[in-house]
């Protein structure tokens, strides 16, 4: 029996290879690619001078192996300082790390931060699902208060951290959150935040369907009718004043400061006329 593999338009950005994904069913990790590489195809049309970098967990596969493009796969919770590094060296990179919540804010929350700080000219994607997905289903920085997770199967007594607020305080020049159930909002917020300089800095919530799902809305659909009734765009949160019981979505900043290549460029130079003229 011969089997046919229809062809799609965004077939060229995959590797033959991995096709079809390795991903659980459900997981939203492939509608999260395919929002970026409709993205990237009406911007760009290739992956020439891309390097997509990621670390340890269910979303880091996103690219690796599934993008036919440069790829770095790095050691948990480094990708940040990876890609800084590959930026620095080589400012005509489009440079995106695409990693979990697990890999970017409780291992690599330090490198966010301070990536955030520098306006470091990154495009990061942080695929958020409320736990370590990959290891088991433990608790994480990111898990709900009162979640139930393997490791808090009585209810998570913590409080999580809202990552999209702290890295808008913390300095990036784009910051947004949204569901997979937004994809037009998604690939907008791609599109847009690919002609950025600066930091960059997209929250996509995005459950895990194997370990969070059940144990807390049992089934994908109950968690999408969750996200239907709970998420709150953040214009209109703030011409409410209120967002209790509400997830808020939307675009949290746009700015357009310099970002952390032309600070350098910039201080490159001041530096050697001061030379110069010293001479």
């Amino acid at each position: 029996m011969s089997s046919t593999r229809y062809s799609h338009p965004l077939d060229k950005y995959l590797r033959t290879e991995v096709i079809p994904h390795v991903m659980c069913p459900g997981c939203g990790n492939m509608s999260i690619a395919n929002a970026f590489l409709r993205a990237v195809d009406k911007i760009f049309g290739s992956f020439e001078k891309f390097v997509f970098v990621s670390g340890i967990g269910c979303a880091a596969w996103i690219p690796s192996p599934h993008f036919k493009a440069d790829t770095i796969h790095t050691l948990h919770g480094r990708p940040i300082p990876v890609a800084i590094g590959v930026k620095l060296a080589n400012p005509d990179l489009h440079v995106v790390v695409i990693s979990g919540d697990g890999d970017l804010v409780a291992i690599g929350g330090n490198h966010l931060i301070h990536a955030a700080r520098r306006n470091a000219d990154i495009l990061v994607i942080m695929v958020n699902n409320f736990n370590y997905g990959m290891t088991g289903g433990q608790l994480a920085p990111t898990t709900p208060h009162g979640a139930i997770t393997i490791t808090t199967p009585y209810g998570n007594p913590e409080h999580e951290i809202d990552v999209s607020k702290i890295v808008a305080e913390a300095g990036a020049n784009y910051v947004a959150r949204w569901t997979i159930l937004h994809q037009i909002q998604l690939e907008n917020s791609f599109k847009k935040a690919l002609q950025m300089e600066g930091f960059r800095f997209i929250e996509v919530l995005s459950p895990c369907t194997s370990r969070y799902v059940p144990r807390n809305f049992g089934n994908l659909k109950n968690i999408l009718d969750f996200f239907k009734k709970n998420t709150i765009d953040i214009q209109v949160a703030q011409r409410k004043g209120s967002t209790e019981g509400k997830i808020v979505i939307g675009e949290f900043v746009i700015r357009d400061r310099p970002g952390l290549v032309r600070s350098i460029q910039e201080l490159r130079s001041r530096a050697l006329n001061a030379w110069r003229s010293s001479r």
